[in-house]
C-alpha cells in the first residue's frame, strides 16, 4: 500500500482552512462552528484531502503526553492513572470528575479532548457529506466512496461519543452561521442514523486504498460494534462475516515482516513492531493510523507510548534492597542502557493485577512470555557506582535482575515519599509499547527513543473483528460458535484453547479483550456499550444481576465489573499524594463539559445524572432534528 506525503501535506493545509475559517464556539468553548467549504472542497483533490485530515484527527487519541486513550482505559477494569505524585489526576472520580472541572490537560484527564473533538470530528465530516454534490466527479462509484469514507467518520465519532456522554446533540449538516440552540438526541435515534450511513459506505467504500485510508473492512468493523450496541445481533454477526470471510483480511499466525529473522521473538512480536503494521504483507491490518517520523504531518514527539505505559523505573530513588545506593540509573550511554532497551516511562497508564497478573493463566500465551512482557524483575541493576561498592552483597548485585517489592524491603527500596510500586513497580507488555525509533525531531536525548516515539498505530484490527462476532454468539446464546471466535485469538497467541462452551461469559471476551487489545481499544467505550446491552435486553450477567435502563446510572455491569475487578477502586487504593481511587456507577457516562452548556444559550444539552446541572435536563428528541 502507498503513503503518500502530498496527501498528508493538503491534509494539514486543509485542517488549518478549516480552523482559520472559522468562528467561535457553540458546543464548547473552543468548538469552532462555521467553515466556508466553496475553495477547499470544490474538487475531488479537495476532498480526499479532507478526508486525510479526518485521518490525522483520529490518530490524537493514542498520541502524545497522557494520550487520551489513558482516559478510557482508567474509567475501566485494566488500569488507572499511576501519577501519584499529584493530586490533580483521575484517581477519586468523586471529586476530580465534574463538569466544571479540568476536563483536557494531561494532568487532569482527557475527558474534554473526547467531547471537543468528536465534534469537530463530525463537523469535519458533514462539511464533506453537504458539499459532495458540489464536486465533479467521475462516476458514481468515486463519488460514492468518498461519501462513504465521510460517513464512516462521522458515525466513528458518534459512536464513541454516545458510549462516553449518552444522549447528545445530533448534528447532521454543516454550519453556516453560530448556532446556539442544540437539543440531545436519544443514544439510539443516533446510533440507527449511523447503521444505516455505515450500511451505505459498506456497499461503496473499497478495501484496495492507502494504508491509513478508510476501507470496506473498516466499515464494517464498525458497523459490528453499532449493530451490537442497537442489540442488533444477526446483523453484527453479518457485518463481521463481511470482514472475516471476505477474503481481504487474515489472523498473522507465521512469522512476517522486519523481524521474521529474530528468533528469539515471535508472530505477536512481529505483528506490533512499527514498520510491519502498514506493509501489504500484513492482513490483519484493518484500519490503521500513520505516523512517521520522515512523513509531512508526523507529530513532533510521536505517540509518547513508552512514557505513557512504561513504569516511572528510572528515578534514582529506586534504591537497592539495603537502600544504600540507587538501584538503576538513567541514560543512554550507560553499561547497561535500560532506557534505550525498555523506555523513559512515567507509569500515567498503570496497569492492574486484573490486567497485569490475573487474566495470565498459562505459561505458553506469546503476550506474555519472556521478552514480550516485562516485570521489574526482569530489569537489572545498572548503577556503575555498585560494581566499586565496599559492600560486597551491594557489588554483587549490579547486572543481576531486581528483587522483587515486599513488606519487608519497601521501606529501603523507596525513601523519597514521592515513590510508589504503583507508579514505579509493575509489569507490561513490551511488545506493545517498544518503539525502537531514532526520531530526528528529538529536542534531546530523553525524546528518542526512550519516550515511544513516532509509528503507525492499529485503530481496528481482525483479532478485534473475531473477539466482536464472538460476543454477538454469546448475546443469541450460541457459545460453542463464540467460544471458537475466542479460540482463534488465543491460538495464534499459543494460548490454551478453550474447551468448555457452558464456560463463556461476557467476562470471558472481555479478558480476551484485555490481553489482545492493550492500548488500542477504547475500554471505557465498550463497558459502557455492554452494559447498555445488558439494561436494554435483561439478560442476566454472570454476576447474576439483571439490569435496566430506568436506573442505569445507579446500577449498571460497568461500575460492577470495575469493582469485580479492579483492586485500586475495590479497595480505595491511596496514593502517596492522599488521594485514594474511587469511581461510582453514575461514571458510566462522563459529565458533558460545562462550558459546552453555558455557550448553548437558546438550547439545552443534557447533563448525565449524578453530576450538578441534570435537574434541568429535558426530554432528549426522539428522532433524527
Amino acid at each position: 500500500m502507498k503513503i503518500l506525503n502530498k496527501k498528508l501535506i493538503t491534509a494539514l493545509v486543509m485542517l488549518m482552512v478549516i480552523a482559520n475559517s472559522c468562528k467561535k464556539a457553540d458546543l464548547d468553548s473552543e468548538f469552532l462552528s462555521k467553515f466556508e467549504p466553496e475553495v477547499a472542497l470544490s474538487n475531488v483533490a479537495g476532498m480526499k484531502a479532507a478526508l486525510a485530515g479526518l485521518g490525522l484527527n483520529v490518530r490524537q487519541e493514542f498520541f502524545g503526553d497522557m494520550a487520551p486513550i489513558v482516559t478510557e482505559s482508567i474509567f475501566s477494569d485494566v488500569a488507572v492513572d499511576g501519577t501519584t505524585d499529584k493530586s490533580t489526576q483521575a484517581q477519586d472520580m468523586n471529586t476530580r470528575v465534574t463538569p466544571d472541572a479540568e476536563l483536557n490537560n494531561p494532568d487532569y484527564n482527557r475527558i474534554g479532548f473526547y467531547w471537543t473533538e468528536g465534534f469537530k470530528g463530525v463537523r469535519y465530516a458533514n462539511t464533506i457529506i453537504n458539499n459532495i454534490n458540489n464536486v465533479t466527479f467521475k462516476n458514481d462509484a468515486e463519488k460514492n466512496s468518498i461519501l462513504g469514507s465521510a460517513l464512516f467518520y462521522r458515525a466513528y465519532y458518534y459512536y464513541r461519543l454516545v458510549h462516553q456522554f449518552g444522549d447528545v446533540p445530533l448534528i447532521l449538516k454543516d454550519l453556516t452561521e453560530p448556532k446556539l440552540d442544540y437539543f440531545s438526541t436519544k443514544r439510539e435515534v443516533i446510533l440507527k442514523k449511523m447503521k444505516s450511513d455505515l450500511l451505505f459506505a459498506e456497499l461503496w467504500v473499497l478495501d484496495n486504498v492507502d494504508r491509513g485510508e478508510v476501507t470496506k473492512g473498516a466499515v464494517s468493523h464498525l458497523l459490528t460494534k453499532v449493530n451490537l450496541a442497537l442489540g442488533d445481533f444477526d446483523d453484527a454477526i453479518t457485518s463481521a462475516n463481511n470482514v472475516i470471510n471476505g477474503g481481504k483480511y487474515a489472523l498473522m499466525k507465521n512469522r512476517f515482516g522486519s523481524t521474521a529473522g529474530d528468533a528469539t521473538k515471535n508472530v505477536v512480536w512481529d505483528l506490533h513492531r512499527m514498520d510491519n503494521k502498514a506493509i501489504a504483507a500484513n492482513k490483519e491490518t484493518i484500519f490503521l493510523a500513520i505516523d512517521r517520523e520522515t512523513l509531512a504531518g508526523a507529530t513532533a514527539f510521536g505517540s509518547q507510548v513508552m512514557r505513557n505505559c512504561v513504569p516511572a523505573w528510572h528515578f534514582a530513588n529506586l534504591r537497592t534492597p539495603s537502600g544504600l545506593n540507587p538501584a538503576i540509573v538513567d541514560g543512554v550511554t550507560v553499561e547497561i542502557p535500560l532506557t534505550l532497551m525498555y523506555g523513559r516511562g512515567i507509569g500515567r497508564y498503570r496497569g492492574t493485577p486484573y490486567s497485569t497478573k490475573y487474566i495470565w493463566t498459562d505459561n505458553t500465551d506469546y503476550r506474555h512470555a519472556p521478552g514480550m512482557w516485562v516485570n521489574m524483575t526482569d530489569l537489572v541493576y545498572n548503577n556503575p557506582a555498585l560494581k566499586n561498592s565496599s559492600n560486597p552483597t551491594e557489588k554483587a548485585l549490579y547486572g543481576k535482575p531486581l528483587v522483587d517489592v515486599t513488606p519487608g524491603n519497601i521501606n529501603n527500596m523507596f525513601l523519597n515519599k514521592g515513590l510508589d510500586t504503583i507508579r514505579h513497580f509493575f509489569g507490561w507488555p513490551h511488545y506493545k509499547t517498544f518503539i525502537n525509533s531514532t526520531n530526528t525531531l528529538a529536542v534531546d536525548k530523553y525524546w528518542s527513543p526512550p519516550r515511544g516515539t513516532n509509528t503507525d498505530w492499529y485503530i481496528f484490527r481482525l483479532a478485534e473483528t473475531y473477539l466482536l462476532r464472538a460476543e454477538a454468539y454469546y448475546w443469541k446464546g450460541q457459545l460453542g460458535l463464540a467460544m471458537d471466535d475466542i479460540n482463534q485469538v488465543r491460538g495464534r497467541a499459543n494460548a490454551t484453547l478453550l474447551t468448555d462452551p457452558t464456560s463463556i461469559t461476557i467476562g470471558t471476551i472481555l479478558d480476551e479483550r484485555a490481553r489482545e487489545l492493550y492500548y488500542e481499544e477504547p475500554r471505557k467505550t465498550e463497558l459502557t456499550r455492554i452494559a447498555y446491552i445488558f439494561a436494554t435486553t435483561g439478560k442476566v450477567a454472570y454476576n447474576g444481576k439483571t439490569y435496566n435502563l430506568a436506573n442505569f446510572s445507579d446500577n449498571n455491569f460497568f461500575y460492577d465489573r470495575i469493582m469485580e475487578k479492579n483492586d485500586f477502586y475495590k479497595n480505595q487504593v491511596p496514593t502517596v499524594s492522599g488521594v485514594n481511587f474511587k469511581i461510582s456507577p453514575y461514571h458510566v457516562l462522563w459529565p458533558v463539559p460545562g462550558s459546552a452548556q453555558r455557550f448553548n444559550t437558546n438550547g439545552r444539552i443534557n447533563q448525565n445524572k449524578g453530576y450538578s446541572g441534570y435537574e434541568n435536563n429535558v426530554p432528549a428528541l426522539d428522532k433524527i432534528p
